[in-house]
């Protein structure tokens, strides 16, 4: 089975409630009934947080705090490789740097990424990507 990397935009869109959150969620369950986590980066999960803090307060990151470890995701640190990696999509397309971050480890794994974020479109040639939604 080939491995599952999840953007910020996606995972958000599972703990908020967005468009494209159900499939986010039938994503986690699958995950978990195969005992085959999700990924995302360490970068992602810092955007994940500031994201809910800033628009829903932190008493609702310390409940989502509290809830993560019990999703089937893991969480992959920065390594050199991934950062040059990263570095390189970010030189190439106008992307964030998170989002960079989060191609970075679905090329690294050769995964598919999980998103609704249009700064991916230019990528689908680079990565494979499993659209929940489209924003914009």
């Amino acid at each position: 089975m080939t491995a599952t990397v999840l953007d910020s935009y996606a995972l958000l869109a599972f703990l908020r409630g967005e468009d494209g959150g159900g499939k986010v969620r039938q994503l986690l369950e699958r995950a978990s009934e195969r005992g085959q986590p999700l990924h995302m980066t360490e970068v992602n999960y810092a955007e994940v947080k500031y994201i809910v803090m800033r628009k829903d307060g932190p008493q609702r990151w310390a409940s989502i705090a509290a809830d993560l470890p019990a999703l089937p995701l893991e969480f992959h640190p920065i390594t050199r490789v991934l950062a040059d990696i990263a570095a390189d999509f970010k030189a190439q397309y106008k992307m964030s740097l998170a989002d960079a971050f989060a191609a970075a480890l679905a090329k690294e794994k050769k995964a598919e990424l999980v998103t609704g974020d249009p700064e991916f479109k230019p990528l689908e040639r680079e990565v494979k990507i499993r659209w929940i939604s489209i924003a914009g």
